[in-house]
């Protein structure tokens, strides 16, 4: 028996099944809900979830192999329905390979913990779907760009000013479009704050359902297939915690790219 060929043929299945258009449907119905609230908190938790893992490597390269697997068993992110099937489907697709011969002999700790690693690449993706959202908004409305929520925040405060400034012009709101359109309105530190709050709730609920465009996308180039060959391959060379995965520093990447470029804009006024 060729293991190979039985796990990728699973693979495929688990694929075509969990990550089409009809099953990423399915799958973010359960979305519906408590998903929603639980969202905003996720976000929030990725930067410290980077670094969490960023620790963990640290502390193995150094010896300290028994602390980084205590701190590589935190899991930071609150549990959602979406994320928990994943996870559960998942370990019924290990399961069905242990039935057809072609399993892991990692124990089920190791399988559990590499399996919910697996379930925050997807956050992490979902996150970078965002963040590319939020970019072509950018482009299309302001002609800017705004790699996430910290520089689009004051392109739409400064709209949303400049709309209201024209409204209240003592010439009417026409005259206030022309006169503003010379002379534009900023809006002030905290209604850039309000707008950026509102943005990023809009955003956690983008988050939440992004797979559903992003996961057929992934199914057409691979990328499914070939994140869970990287599950196996890890679970089948003992489940030690795998090297940072490039998902979560590209999400990163992106939070470091939008913050710079609202500093760079703060600085020019």
């Amino acid at each position: 028996m060729d293991i190979h060929a039985v796990r990728d043929a699973e693979i495929r299945r688990f694929v075509r099944e969990t990550y089409g258009l009809l099953g990423t449907l399915g799958l973010h119905r359960r979305a519906v809900g408590l998903d929603l609230l639980r969202a905003p908190a996720n976000v929030a938790l990725a930067p410290p979830y980077l670094l969490l893992r960023l620790l963990v490597l640290i502390l193995r390269r150094v010896g300290l192999r028994g602390l980084a697997a205590r701190l590589g068993r935190v899991q930071l992110f609150l549990p959602t329905r979406v994320s928990g099937e994943v996870a559960a489907r998942v370990h019924n697709l290990l399961d069905r390979l242990d039935a057809a011969g072609a399993g892991v002999a990692a124990p089920p700790e190791v399988r559990h913990r590499a399996v919910q690693d697996y379930v925050a690449i997807r956050a992490a993706v979902a996150e970078i779907t965002t963040s590319l959202t939020v970019l072509f908004v950018g482009f299309v409305v302001f002609h800017a760009a705004t790699p996430g929520i910290a520089s689009l925040a004051p392109s739409v405060a400064d709209r949303l000013a400049q709309i209201e400034a024209a409204r209240g012009f003592w010439a009417g709101e026409r005259l206030g479009q022309a006169y503003y359109g010379l002379f534009p309105a900023s809006a002030s530190a905290g209604e850039i704050m309000t707008v950026a709050f509102a943005l990023a709730l809009i955003a956690s609920v983008v988050t939440t359902f992004a797979g559903v465009l992003a996961d057929p996308v992934q199914k057409a180039m691979g990328a499914h297939r070939r994140r869970l060959h990287r599950l196996i391959a890890r679970l089948d060379a003992s489940g030690d915690a795998e090297s940072l995965a490039p998902e979560h520093l590209l999400a990163r990447t992106g939070d470091l790219t939008d913050a710079l470029f609202a500093i760079i804009r703060a600085l020019r006024g």
